[in-house]
Parts: structure tokens; sequence; C-alpha cells
């Protein structure tokens, strides 16, 4: 895009070339002396909002988006309007792809905006007052300085626009998929978890006079599903929100009561009863769901990797309105390119397929496995602390190394991995979690391989 092709900035195309060149000194001057303040108040319109607040509680996000934004300002009253912007533009849309990646409220970056050049407005007007030889242009730099912040808005949107309908695209294709797994598999597996925490919590009731709660149905693989995979597949279901009260009312109300009460037996049959419901709740889910399109890898059955931004921001989000643990694991077949190299691509898939399965049948069902990219896997954990991913990846290492892997010709093939584990710390880009957990696997690879690093 040239300046031309731009609708905007009609002030300051009409200006004379004196005034475009003292306009940019002073807007260049004003940047330099306050560049701090003004981030800062670009910021306090995310101070005021809990949805705000919530972007800056980290603090590596706050210490780069507050250096990230001074060298925004920096650049923007250094914009030479009169040459290629392509450089430019190209970085509104990466900054507004990253709003939308990390899901930030176009209405609190428009709210900042609008205080910040309240702000930088306010200043130029004092140096008017104060009779400063460079008075005479501060309204010509206050009308030009709304209209670059416009510009640059402008084309950010643009990219939030796109990247917002990108993501819910893929959502709603995920959640399609979800549902277009083995349905009956899936029900007959959840149905059994239910029963499995059902019984163990009324026999330990039963038969143990301590006063001590049983495990939360929340708690439980049941509930763990419901909360990680449940509510992708049947969100915004009306029986979803039915199941939810339910299970809250056995663990806050119905638990609690049994176990302070010396006649429990009418109270097991109201926990049985509710239990029951909770049964037919998900049958009704089930029974409602459609075949919908597929999403895995067809060579390794492992999630697509176009769902990951969908399963990571829902995660991230459920990591910090639950205050849970959140881990991610990125691993590597080691030495793959030899594989290839050594016994031909057939053989290569024949490990990769195998790796998947190990993966695959090693997680838990709140976990979810993708195929990253050629030999490489990334894992996600749920509810999982540090440590425990990392014991986790750390079997799943050994069980790879001990098993041989059968081909057609010669002899077993043995491969190993080097993975690397990184947890949520809050900052709300999944990608700064893979970065963190790549870096981890690198360390691996570059420390001998066939090893797990974990986040120090």
């Amino acid at each position: 895009m040239t300046i031309d092709q731009y609708a905007g900035l009609g002030f300051w195309k009409a200006a004379s070339p004196d005034i475009q060149n003292q306009v940019s000194l002073i807007l260049r001057d004003l940047v330099q002396k306050h560049g701090t303040a003004l981030v800062d108040s670009f910021y306090s319109a995310f101070l005021v909002h809990d949805e705000g607040r919530s972007f800056l509680d980290h603090a590596v996000v706050q210490t780069r988006l507050s250096r990230s934004m001074e060298t925004w300002l920096t650049d923007l009253v250094h914009l030479d309007l009169h040459g290629d912007l392509s450089a430019f533009l190209t970085q509104q849309e990466k900054v507004g792809s990253i709003h939308g990646r990390m899901k930030v409220p176009a209405q609190l970056v428009h709210q900042g905006a609008s205080l910040l050049k309240s702000h930088m407005s306010q200043l130029l007007h004092e140096q008017m007052v104060e009779g400063s030889n460079q008075a005479s242009y501060a309204v010509p730099a206050i009308i030009i300085l709304d209209e670059l912040i416009d510009f640059a808005l402008c084309m950010m949107n643009q990219a939030h626009v796109i990247d917002a309908q990108e993501r819910a695209q893929m959502d709603e294709a995920y959640r399609h998929f979800s549902l277009g797994q083995d349905i009956n598999l899936e029900r007959e597996t959840q149905r059994a978890a239910l029963m499995e925490w059902s019984q163990e919590a009324l026999f330990n009731l039963f038969t143990t006079h301590i006063r001590e709660l049983p495990q939360k149905i929340t708690a439980s693989a049941f509930g763990l599903w419901m909360r990680h995979r449940a509510a992708v597949l049947f969100q915004d279901s009306g029986a979803l929100r039915a199941i939810e009260r339910v299970m809250d009312e056995i663990d806050t109300q119905i638990l609690p009561q049994i176990i302070a009460s010396d006649d429990r037996s009418l109270l097991l049959i109201a926990l049985k009863e509710k239990v029951e419901e909770v049964g037919f709740l998900l049958a009704n889910l089930f029974n409602a769901a459609a075949m919908l399109e597929s999403g895995r890898d067809p060579l390794t059955r492992a999630l697509s990797r176009r769902f990951l931004p969908s399963v990571l921001n829902r995660e991230i989000m459920l990591a910090k309105s639950h205050e849970t643990p959140l881990c991610v694991a990125m691993i590597d077949i080691d030495h793959f390119k030899h594989v290839n190299d050594a016994f031909g691509h057939g053989v290569g898939d024949t490990v990769l397929s195998h790796v998947a399965d190990v993966l695959l049948n090693a997680v838990r069902a709140n976990d979810f496995v993708f195929r990253y990219g050629g030999e490489e896997f990334l894992v996600v954990f749920p509810a999982t602390e540090l440590a425990d991913a990392t014991a986790a990846m750390e079997r799943l290492r050994t069980r790879v190394e001990k098993l041989p892997i059968a081909i057609r010709e010669g002899a077993p093939v043995r491969v190993s991995l080097s993975a690397g584990v990184a947890s949520f710390e809050g900052h709300p880009d999944y990608e700064y979690l893979i970065r963190n957990a790549d870096a981890m696997l690198y360390q691996a690879k570059n420390s001998g391989r066939n090893k797990v690093v974990a986040q120090g």
C-alpha cells in the first residue's frame, strides 16, 4: 500500500512540507522525552478492567510490552510517509496478529490509544501555552498525531479481524473433529469412568467411619475429561452445563453432608440418584453428537497441528481461571534423518507410527498429542505439575528406547527420544509456552540426546 491508497491522513496530505517537517520534529522530541510516561498512559486502559489486567499480570509480558510499545511509538513518529511503507505496514499487521492470537480485546487497544492521544495532545498543548518557538505547530501536530495513530490502528485491526476469523473457524473445526472421533468408544469410556468414581465413593462411604471426604467427582478422571474434553465436544450445550451443576452439587453439598451425618442412608441414596442423573445427561450429550470432519495426522493418528492454537488457547484460559498447572512437552526422534537414509522412508514412517502409538497409548484421556511436524511431536498436559509431566515424559522416553520396532526386512530398529518440558507461568500467548518447551528440547539434543530436560 502507498500513502495515496490510504483514505486517512487527510490533514497531513494537505499540509505544507514545512508543517510536515516541523510536526515530525516536534513528535519525535515528545516521544524521546516522555516515552515511558506515554506507554504507561496506554496500558492504564488495561489496568481498569479485570480482562485487561490479565494480560499484564506476567512480568515478562509487562516488560516486553512496555519496551515494544515505546519502540512502536518511536517508529511511528519517525515514519517517512513519503517513502516505502511496506515494512511499517507489515509490522502493524504482525502486532495485530499477535493481539488476535493472545485474544487481546480490540476495545482495550482502542481505549489505550485514546488515552495515549489525550496525553500527547496535552503535552503538545502545554508547549503551545508556554509560548515556545514551536507553539504555532502544536495544533497541526495534535491533528497529525491523531491521524498517524489511527493509520497504525487501521492496519492492526485488519490483521486482528482476519486472525480472529481464522481462529474462530479453527475452533469450530476442532470441535467438529473431536465429535467425529469414535464417539461410541468415547461414550463407553466416560460412562465407565463415571461408574468407577461412583462405586469407589459409595464403597468408601459405606465401609468407613473416617470423617474424610472421598475424591471429588470434579477431580476424578471423569471430571478432568468433562473440563478439558467435553467442554470442547459439547460447547454451549445446556446438558453440559446441567452436568456441571450436578457435579458441583455433589462436591459442595452432598459429599460434605454425608461425612457430617450420623445417618448416611438417605444421603447415599441421594448421591446415587445424582450420579444416575449425570449418566442420563451424559447419554443425551453423546446421542446428540454428529459425525463431523476428521482432523488427525493420517500416518500417526496424532492430532493435526492446526488444532494446536484452539487447544492451547483454551487450556491457558482454564489454567488461569482455575489456577491449575499446565505443561507442554516438545519431543524429537533422535537421529531420524539417519533412519531414513539408512533404511528408507518406509521404515521412517513405521518409526513415526510406532512412536506415536507409544505416546497415544500412554497419555491420559485429558492429554493431547499432536504431530508438530516431521519427526517432532507435542504433548499438552492439562492440570499437571512440571515434575509430573517430566516424569511422564521420562517414562515415555524409556519405553521407546526399550521397545524394538519390527520392520518387514532385517533386524528390528531401535530409536530414542529427546524431550523438553515447560510449564505455564502466566504468559497469555501460547507460543511463549511452546518456545520454552522447544528451548528445553534444544538443550536435551545438545547435551547428548535420549534425555528429558525440564524448565529450571
